[in-house]
């Protein structure tokens, strides 16, 4: 067989093959796409728009391994937007431009790694550029068309271009990194000057004027307040949050309140408000204390929770005005005056049937029993319950269970509420694990109790469970199966028992888990894996979270329709 004939057979199963697979797997076809040039030969085969770019390149030194193997994202700048920014940096042509600005401008639109509009977000890209400094995308519109928006700076007005050594993204503009800190930018901006001078009071100018070599400390992000939130407060001058707030008279102290709503402003690492968001609370610099975080209809909101009851509104965001970033991280502005809350422990009663998708049932709370079903392991219905796959798929399930009828042995003879939620667990076929997140808990020391219902699907059943904290392992186990002691109130206790609804019935029982510190005043997790037993019927009542100092564990209990009672 002589070479023209292989290469035409080769051709031929190349192309065979290729149809069979793209008649199996749907392709996507960009028009842009090009696979036979690198980086430098696609700008230089459509040099009318990209000769000063290539220039720049060439005059850097960067276009040797531009155009050889390798992973990158450039997202190259056109002619128009190239002169722009020679006019703006006061230089007639690229040789008379500064090589350092030059470098820099280089670096900054270079990622080393190859980043597709699929992976941006309302936020920073996955990784920096070569300069060291995060790029930042959304969504803009120009000429009534929208696009992508680059660092607020540039439009993309060609995406996703494959070449032989990663992507490229065409841009109108080109993009500017940070000169500045936080500390500067914020100072010069005369709408932040009473926090700016907070932040010079307490030390903290200082640390967020700092662009650290080690960039695994670098990176902080600032939750500003402008004068205008702190005037909406009453306080028009710094003078004023002083005496508000510092109460040894030493801002530096890190014992005083002004110092301590300063670090309460302040988060570690870079944090976009897409990195925001992806995350219920944050850890501030003000040690064990965080901020919460809820994204409601689009909007970035700040510490609005409920704590016993009452409701406490949050702060919002603005985002038209955040997202700027520093050479140090990145800062936010807050639409109002906020600080952290000094709070006691305070016991935490928690109705476990009170979460959000029940809530939005009003045909089934407190009416009749609702299931959710999880369709597949990636599957999980509910936001605050969430549970393991059993291997077998064959349960999967979890009940809000609800009959008030005084003849129902379950909820009918005494549950808070008449409901509960029923929890299938065990090996094989039944959710191996069982993760409830709390309403937020104030740091402390409390004593954790589980009060459930007491059921035997059978009269061998064992549902015996280990009890876990943010993934630490309570000292006591919990079994479902077990109904509670009998004894006086000080006598249950004293074993890890107690009665926790105004029924008598020894189905209706508290056990203790254990002791809990929290470190930090947030939103934690509780997980329940069995030990040994599997069945469908764990009845799940309430979880009740007691300080250690509170003088009675047992009381209050609870009325059928929730009242507190307190014998």
């Amino acid at each position: 067989m002589n070479n023209k004939v292989l290469f035409i057979l080769l051709v031929s199963i190349f192309f065979s093959t290729s149809m069979m697979i793209t008649g199996c797997k749907k392709s996507e076809i960009n028009p842009y796409t090009t696979g036979d040039v690198n980086i430098v030969g696609y700008l230089e085969k459509n040099i009318d728009s990209f000769s000063l770019f290539k220039q720049i390149l060439d005059r850097t030194g960067n276009s040797a391994f531009l155009n050889a193997y390798g992973a990158y994202t450039i997202f190259a700048p056109t002619n128009s937007g190239v002169k722009t920014w020679l006019t703006k940096i006061n230089a007639a042509t690229v040789d008379a431009a500064d090589m350092t600005k030059l470098q820099d401008m280089v670096k900054f639109h270079l990622l080393v790694d190859t980043i597709t509009t699929s992976a941006f977000k309302d936020g920073k890209l996955p990784v920096p550029t070569m300069l060291g400094q995060f790029l930042v995308t959304g969504v803009g519109a120009k000429g009534g068309v929208s696009s992508y928006l680059v660092n607020r700076q540039a439009m993309i007005s060609k995406s996703n271009i494959k070449v032989g050594n990663g992507i490229i993204h065409v841009i109108d503009n080109v993009l500017e990194p940070s000169t500045l800190t936080i500390a500067k930018q914020l100072e010069a901006k005369a709408e932040y000057s009473i926090f700016v001078q907070a932040m010079k009071e307490t030390g903290y100018y200082d640390l967020l004027n700092t662009v650290d070599a080690d960039t695994t400390k670098r990176w902080m992000t600032v939750i500003a307040e402008s004068n205008k939130a702190f005037a909406d407060s009453g306080i028009t001058s710094y003078s004023m949050l002083k005496a508000k707030y510092s109460k040894t008279s030493n801002p530096s102290n890190t014992n005083d309140s002004l110092h301590m709503y300063m670090a309460y402003h302040i988060l570690s690492g870079i944090k976009f408000l897409g990195d925001i968001i992806t995350s219920p609370s944050h850890q501030t610099l003000q040690p064990q204390e965080v901020v919460s975080v809820q994204l409601k209809d689009q909007e970035v909101v700040l510490n609005e929770v409920e704590f016993n009851g009452v409701f406490e509104k949050g702060i919002t965001v603005n985002r038209t005005s955040s997202d700027n970033a520093a050479t140090n991280g990145v800062w936010h502005d807050a639409q109002a005056h906020f600080t952290l809350k000094f709070r006691k422990p305070t016991a935490l009663f928690w109705e476990v049937t009170t979460f959000s998708e029940i809530l939005k049932l009003p045909a089934y709370y407190k009416k009749q029993n609702y299931t959710w079903t999880r369709q597949s392991e990636s599957d999980q219905p509910l936001k605050d319950i969430v549970w393991g796959w059993g291997p077998l798929a064959g349960t999967n399930t979890i009940t809000y269970y609800y009959n008030s009828s005084s003849s129902n042995s379950i909820t009918g003879y005494g549950a808070v509420n008449f409901d509960a939620i029923q929890m299938p667990m065990g090996l094989p076929n039944r959710p191996i694990w069982w993760e409830l997140t709390t309403p937020p808990i104030i740091k402390g020391k409390y004593k954790v109790w589980i009060c459930y219902i007491q059921r035997k699907q059978s009269s061998g059943s064992n549902e015996l469970c280990q009890v876990s904290i943010n993934g630490d392992v309570m000292p006591n186990t919990m079994n479902f199966t077990q109904t509670r002691p009998s004894g006086t109130d000080p006598e249950l206790e004293a074993i890890g028992w107690k009665r926790y609804t105004e029924s008598t019935n020894a189905i209706y029982a508290g056990r203790l888990v254990g002791v809990y510190d929290f470190k930090t005043t947030k939103r934690q997790t509780i997980r329940f894996t069995p030990l040994n037993g599997t069945q469908n019927d764990n009845y799940l009542d309430m979880i009740q979270f007691i300080p250690i100092d509170d003088q009675s564990q047992y009381l209050p209990r609870f009325k059928t329709d929730g009242t507190k009672i307190y014998q």
